[in-house]
């Protein structure tokens, strides 16, 4: 069985971070893909058989306004650690056809009911709420690019990033990511980044890392999961907040 992470661009020109770990806790492949047909390419070989494709992006999204309702329900639990999600809905232009998420999961004929006894499918998954619980943070790593936050803090906030899925290799279930040359030099690339394009090109393969092994995580440890919100209108598959 492999465990696949996808940081999903809402943008077609925006890079994917695209991770696959297999059914022993194995960093298998770690890159970068681009439009829709990249990304469902390199998803592909490893989603033949029995998979879980864990999608940070929406996957089904049918409110012409506002929030879904798995979003509402993470967003209560999670806001405290600022780690709340954004709106998705129909009025939006990335999901008035559905979005990529949901394109990407038709074309590789995925079940996106979390609770399906399917040997295929895909749940869609924030990273952020996900690090709250997995790392036991008090908020939210903050890596990404936002106006005001400065590259020094970025920087650190990555390597942290990178050093707690390391530090996974120890966890139930495990994850070993040392073996993977991709990830080596990702590590190293954000170990000798100067610039803030350097550490956005290292973002989304990390990102695909933790998607994989919440993934892996749901599979191991359904009793610690919640799934928010329903088949209908979305769910948001997240380790549970204790």
């Amino acid at each position: 069985m492999y465990f696949i992470g996808v940081d999903l661009a809402w943008g077609l020109r925006s890079p994917t971070g695209v991770a696959v770990v297999d059914g022993g806790g194995v960093l298998r492949y770690l890159g970068v893909a681009g439009d829709d047909d990249d990304v469902a390419d390199r998803v592909r070989p490893f989603a033949a058989g029995e998979c879980l494709v864990a999608v940070d992006a929406p996957l089904v999204v049918a409110n012409p306004s506002g929030n879904r309702p798995c979003e509402a329900a993470l967003n209560r639990d999670f806001r405290a650690f600022e780690a709340g999600a954004h709106p998705s809905n129909t009025a939006l232009t990335w999901f008035a056809d559905g979005g990529r998420g949901a394109r990407l999961c038709a074309a590789l004929d995925l079940d996106l009911d979390p609770r399906s006894p399917a040997p295929r499918k895909a749940i869609e998954v924030y990273p952020h709420a996900a690090s709250v619980v997995l790392f036991g943070l008090d908020r939210t790593l903050k890596y990404k690019q936002k106006p005001g936050r400065e590259f020094t803090e970025r920087r650190s906030e990555l390597l942290r990033l990178i050093d707690f899925l390391e530090g996974l290799r120890t966890a139930d279930p495990m994850l070993e990511v040392s073996d993977c040359p991709e990830w080596t030099e990702l590590k190293a690339s954000v170990r000798r980044a100067r610039r803030k394009s350097e550490l956005r090109r290292a973002e989304d393969p990390a990102d695909a890392v933790l998607c994989a092994y919440i993934a892996r995580f749901a599979a191991s440890r359904p009793g610690d999961v919640t799934v928010y919100g329903d088949t209908e209108t979305g769910c948001l598959v997240t380790p549970t907040l204790r």
